[in-house]
């Protein structure tokens, strides 16, 4: 906001503008009105410093609109020229974002202390969140939520007035009680359940005016896919009129080299946790073919024939996925999909750790962030397991379409991978 000021307050005593002096008044005013509309004060808002930062450039730039509109409409944006504006926008984000960032994240040093007071109301033996909290109070005996006696509500309004946040540990049967009764205390409160951690909720929503949790919103939204969906397409598609010959070449090196079929079959778990069929150049003998995966390729691995051990190498075996990748069954990037067998130390991959489910919120992928890791080959410890799902996990938390391009420009150096066989 300083920097805007600045800027225009130079503009203005170059060139003498009379009316920006009321420009300036009216901006900070409704720069002020904008950031407490948006929230961009309250405390759960002044906790995270990036947040805190985007909150205030969205104020901002939000108030600079309105003047605009409000010039425009009084008819006297003449006098308002376009690269003041522009400047003034430009160094009054850049200060107000470093400002918030800088404040918020050193804000207990800056204070002396956690400017908000949280006060946690233990309810008996009830287990208590982590946290640190302002005060802690044992309610006892005087602080009864099922009685409906206003004294207890005089008593427990003095006790939470001086708190921003308010937060209870009680027994189950007593979490309905103690709503309706911070209900009227005009403090933020909140009900500790320990049972939701497992079930890791992003927010509340309503089915039939009944509340609901919501626990998954998957990690793409609408245009995300549509713009990932068109990825693949021009990829695959490229890739499959490019490589067309490559194709050719290895499929008649497969079918001439040992007797059964070019392509090999097999069921894989797919976007949505649901199964798909994948195709591979054939790279095994017929007899050797392991359609569940119980057993994974090993170094030499006997089941594998003369070409099959270049194909597999040099990760030619998967490119007929692209196939899979045009029908829709799968994407350029993603995790790549296991067999129904696939095991880790002797155990099956999901036994090894729940989390494994997640990662199917998106369309397996040709290559992904694992594989450019490193992370390929044998699953002979469990930790070879966790090390990919890790990075899937990640990949699916941080996507965006410039990543995936990395990825695939990053699978080109790792196509020759110790791990290949």
């Amino acid at each position: 906001m300083g920097g805007f000021v600045a800027a225009v307050s130079l503009r203005v005593a170059l060139a003498g503008h009379t009316r920006w002096g009321v420009a300036i008044a009216t901006l900070v005013a409704v720069y002020f009105i904008t950031s407490f509309s948006i929230r961009a004060y309250d405390q759960d808002n002044l906790q995270n410093p990036r947040y805190a930062a985007s909150q205030g450039a969205k104020a901002l730039l939000l108030s600079v609109c309105a003047v605009i509109l409000l010039a425009f409409v009084f008819q006297a944006s003449e006098d308002f020229p376009r690269a003041v504006m522009a400047l003034g926008a430009l160094t009054g984000t850049i200060l107000i974002v470093s400002a918030r960032y800088a404040f918020v994240r050193n804000m207990t040093s800056i204070i002396g202390g956690n400017p908000f007071t949280v006060m946690l109301l233990r309810d008996g033996q009830a287990p208590v969140p982590d946290g640190d909290f302002s005060q802690v109070v044992e309610t006892g005996d005087r602080f009864d939520p099922d009685l409906h006696d206003p004294i207890m509500y005089d008593r427990l309004a003095r006790l939470v007035a001086s708190a921003d946040r308010v937060v209870v540990a009680c027994p189950p049967e007593r979490r309905i009680a103690w709503a309706s009764a911070l209900k009227g205390t005009g403090v933020q409160s909140e009900i500790f359940v320990p049972e939701l951690s497992k079930l890791a909720p992003l927010g509340i929503s309503s089915c039939a005016n009944t509340p609901t949790m919501i626990v998954t919103v998957g990690p793409l939204g609408l245009f995300d896919r549509f713009l990932k969906r068109l990825f693949d397409i021009a990829v695959s598609g490229l890739a499959l009129f490019l490589l067309a010959p490559v194709l050719g070449i290895i499929a008649v090196a497969v079918k001439v080299t040992s007797p059964g079929p070019i392509l090999f079959r097999q069921v894989r778990i797919g976007w949505g946790n649901e199964m798909f069929h994948i195709l591979k150049f054939r790279s095994m003998y017929v007899e050797g073919s392991d359609g569940a995966g119980n057993r994974s390729a090993s170094r030499d691995d006997d089941r594998i024939t003369k070409v099959g051990r270049f194909i597999r190498m040099t990760s030619m075996d998967e490119l007929p996925q692209i196939i899979n990748v045009l029908k829709g069954d799968m994407s350029i990037v993603g995790p790549r999909p296991h067999a129904l067998g696939s095991r880790a130390a002797e155990k099956l991959f999901w036994e090894v750790d729940g989390r494994y489910w997640h990662r199917h919120s998106v369309k397996p992928g040709l290559t992904g962030l694992a594989q450019v890791r490193g992370f390929r080959g044998a699953t002979v410890i469990e930790d070879d397991l966790r090390n990919r799902l890790q990075a899937d996990l990640e990949y699916l938390e941080h996507w965006s379409i410039w990543r995936d391009l990395r990825i695939v420009l990053q699978t080109f150096q790792v196509l020759l991978h110790r791990n290949a066989y």
